[in-house]
């Protein structure tokens, strides 16, 4: 064999080489799978190195994509596991594909001057927080010209009374906290303790601690933290609220704060209370309650949710079984789909079950809004933790500037 041969067929060997792992790359790129996490090349390299520790565990669930679906790496994709808050995605898709981004709960009000008896009618809103009612009164004051209120009256009927939601206990910890038609910061109160003062302040500025809760406070034992309300006083704690920002503006509030219905503005009823309905339209769009469902993991946001849009869906009263119906609507239209099975909206129940497989047509789907999940330099990213139960879902973020949805269950994951 001559020189000039020789180096023919190195050369020849070195364009075979290089366009063998140019190909290599490029199938991979283009979703052919493949059996070890570390060929994913348009992956950061920590996140191959997260999936191939993860992968080693025999029972993991684990399903990588492209973002047309086409699978690129899974372990165990169509076995049902528990997803815990993973879920929360999917409670998302069907609040935005019914309502739409743009959307914003409301809240009604009228004032009756005859009795000087303020109604309230909740209609579902999940962020009905201190600053909201703290404006919400200073458009009540300014609309109906408020100088006294002798009564308030919380109508809670847009809800059904006593929703239980699967997995939630009885206890004083805001994972537990219960839903209903109105319900002011969650349900909780949020508080510390003023050494100075030797008493129990609250530990938001935007919030007053109301002396009524020092004895549940002083039961827990806790010198800071946040509690769920007694049940008796949650559907009333809006307007206690109210009742609060209203004195701080002037108005003489003089009488209780009861639950009971909101009148019917076009009754012809002799004696009916007259009012004129006003519409309190919430700050935040459907997008911003998603994002802090997501971001902070909120299971009384996604529930609430949940249960609203069953209502809007089906009619109210709002129940449990209406509102897992509507995110059912939602996973109907998912390939894949139909042997999934939901309980609740959180992901807090350990009756819910899904598939790798299941949550990547999710994860497809609501590819438009990943945004909304937090982000790390190379994810987006949704985490889920029960007693024994590890997960995690979103989109690895490629050097190819891809989205590359994956869904991973174990306790092995070092993300």
């Amino acid at each position: 064999m001559t020189h000039h041969q020789q180096r023919f067929l190195v050369l020849a060997a070195a364009i075979l080489t290089g366009g063998l792992i140019w190909f290599g790359a490029v199938i991979a790129a283009w979703g052919t799978t493949v059996d070890d996490p570390n060929r994913l090349t348009m992956l950061s390299k920590m996140d191959r190195a997260a999936l191939t520790q993860a992968a080693q565990t025999p029972d993991v669930g684990i399903l990588v994509t492209d973002d047309q679906g086409r699978v690129l790496f899974s372990r165990n994709p169509d076995t049902p596991r528990v997803p815990a808050s993973i879920l929360k995605i999917l409670t998302s898709l069907a609040a935005l594909s019914v309502w739409g981004e743009d959307h914003r709960f409301t809240t009604l009000a009228g004032y009756d001057s005859d009795t000087r008896v303020l109604y309230i009618k909740g209609l579902g809103d999940p962020l009905f927080v201190s600053e909201v009612i703290r404006d919400f009164c200073g458009l009540l004051t300014e609309t109906f010209r408020l100088s006294e209120v002798e009564k308030i009256v919380i109508d809670q009927t847009w809800f059904a009374p006593d929703i239980s939601i699967p997995g939630t206990g009885r206890s004083l910890n805001p994972y537990d906290a219960t839903t209903g038609a109105l319900c002011a910061n969650f349900n909780t109160i949020h508080f510390t303790r003023d050494t100075a003062a030797q008493t129990f302040v609250s530990a938001e500025p935007q919030t007053p601690l109301l002396e009524i809760f020092i004895p549940d406070i002083r039961q827990t034992g806790l010198k800071q933290g946040r509690i769920l309300l007694d049940t008796k006083v949650r559907p009333r704690y809006p307007g206690l609220l109210m009742a609060y920002f209203l004195r701080q503006l002037g108005v003489d509030v003089t009488g209780p704060v009861v639950t009971g219905l909101f009148p019917d503005p076009d009754s012809k009823h002799l004696g009916a209370p007259s009012v004129k309905p006003l519409t309190l339209i919430s700050p935040w769009t459907l997008g911003d309650v998603v994002e802090k469902m997501l971001r902070y993991s909120n299971n009384f946001i996604a529930n609430q949710v949940m249960l609203t849009l069953g209502a809007h869906r089906y009619g109210p009263p709002a129940t449990l079984e209406k509102g897992v119906r509507a995110l059912a609507e939602c996973a109907a239209d998912l390939p894949g789909w139909e042997s999934a099975k939901i309980a609740e909206g959180s992901g807090i129940s350990r009756q819910n079950r899904v598939t790798p497989a299941q949550m990547g047509q999710l994860l497809l789907a609501f590819m438009p809004h990943h945004e909304r999940l937090r982000r790390t330099d190379t994810q987006y990213y949704k985490t889920g933790t029960l007693t024994g139960i590890r997960t995690r879902a979103g989109y690895f973020i490629g050097t190819d500037h891809r989205l590359y949805p994956f869904t991973c269950w174990g306790q092995a994951l070092l993300f």
